[in-house]
């Protein structure tokens, strides 16, 4: 049985991250019961500082923040006192940027042998590509996930619906990294420098062609693969009521479902012949435009046909399977007042059951978090008033 605080209850996490991969592993592993500790740059004036809305990033939900002048020999000096006594430091610099700022892996794991360092950056630490710039749209691209995925009408790859890279790509990726660190740090006692590029994950994801295209030569896009829109039980449908249906029915059983509940008996044995796929996606597309979206959802769904509705984003956050399952939940913030948020993926986790505070962004931790670390308070009042320490 998990304890009242989850999975990860005990482990210390400093992140160094505003947004991003980084960012996102660090919500994971809260979520999972870390104590993590948002860490941010004292402000300087005529930089622009990155400040996320109160809601971004489930609004840094039972985090802690704290912020260091990690340019100063004081600032950097109360911030190695505090990573002294961390299970986990997580950054998004650039790589070298945080050896120069003398906050690098070398640096913490000579002080604290047994600390997971976990670098996320779009490239990785090594590579011809390791300094260069870039976002979500750019690393699934060059992992080959856009040209596997639909076209516009002129012909370009379209964008994505969501930023895959940067959740599953990098922020799964880096909390999976932390979490086996943790164990195998159980095991021997020492902690690792962790090298986690987004690309890399893009790549990862998409094995399940690379690995075809590896294996026979045979290039994949889109309409060559079942999962890529070659058949008509593959695609997306428009109902009667310009609402949109997803239809999945790969197995040929559920193919069979399907064809006998839209009286299209005839195309149950030509599931996968493509010299009639066109007239095949056609009929589907005729029968399934004569009713609503959800009233196909209502009656297919059950028969064991793999489909499900094109939900918007409003319609997801209160469709009737992600509200039992406890996805939403009520929040508070101090300024913004009363709100909801998608929480965490329950798995095995305890779920909120009351509403969960988002802190303010104006709120330091700091003098609690240094005296935690065993740090003098007078030297703790002295470096924020040196505003050092924030």
């Amino acid at each position: 049985m998990l304890d009242d605080c989850g999975a990860l209850c005990g482990v210390r996490v400093l992140d160094l991250a505003t947004v991003g991969p980084a960012a996102r592993a660090s919500r994971i592993l809260s979520d999972y019961g870390a104590d993590v500790v948002k860490v941010g740059a004292v402000p300087r004036s005529g930089v622009v500082q990155i400040s996320p809305p109160h809601y971004a990033y489930s609004g840094n939900r039972g985090m802690r923040r704290v912020a260091f002048d990690l340019k100063s020999d004081a600032g950097r000096g109360a911030f190695l006192r505090l990573a002294d006594g961390a299970d986990v430091v997580i950054e998004s610099f650039r790589p070298g940027v945080a050896a120069r700022l003398g906050i690098g892996p070398g640096d913490l794991l000579s002080r604290n042998p047994g600390l997971v360092y976990c670098s996320t950056s779009g490239y990785g630490q090594d590579g011809p590509r390791r300094s260069w710039a870039g976002h979500d749209l750019n690393y699934l691209a060059v992992g080959g996930f856009l040209d596997c995925s639909g076209r516009t009408e002129d012909g370009r790859p379209a964008l994505p619906g969501a930023t895959v890279a940067d959740i599953a790509a990098g922020g799964m990726q880096a909390a999976m990294a932390v979490m086996a660190a943790l164990l195998e740090r159980g095991r021997t006692g020492t902690g690792q420098h962790l090298d986690v590029s987004i690309a890399d994950g893009v790549l990862a994801m998409m094995s399940l062609y690379a690995d075809e295209y590896l294996a026979t030569g045979t290039e994949p896009g889109p309409g060559h693969y079942i999962l890529t829109g070659r058949y008509a039980c593959y695609d997306t449908y428009t109902c009667g009521d310009g609402r949109h249906l997803s239809v999945a029915a790969i197995e040929p059983n559920f193919w069979a479902n399907l064809c006998r509940e839209l009286g299209l008996d005839r195309w149950i044995d030509h599931q996968l012949d493509d010299e009639v796929q066109d007239q095949v996606r056609a009929d589907v597309a005729a029968a399934l435009s004569t009713r609503t979206r959800d009233e196909w959802v209502a009656s297919l769904g059950p028969a064991d046909c793999c489909v499900a509705p094109v939900n918007s984003v409003a319609e997801a956050v209160v469709d009737e399977q992600f509200v039992s399952r406890g996805l939403v939940v009520d929040a508070v913030h101090h300024d913004a007042g009363s709100f909801r948020q998608v929480a965490a993926v329950w798995a095995g986790t305890t779920p909120l059951d009351t509403p969960v505070e988002v802190p303010d962004a104006g709120v330091s931790d700091a003098e609690a978090l240094l005296a935690e670390a065993g740090c003098d308070p007078d030297r703790i009042r002295e470096w924020m008033d040196e505003g050092v320490v924030a």
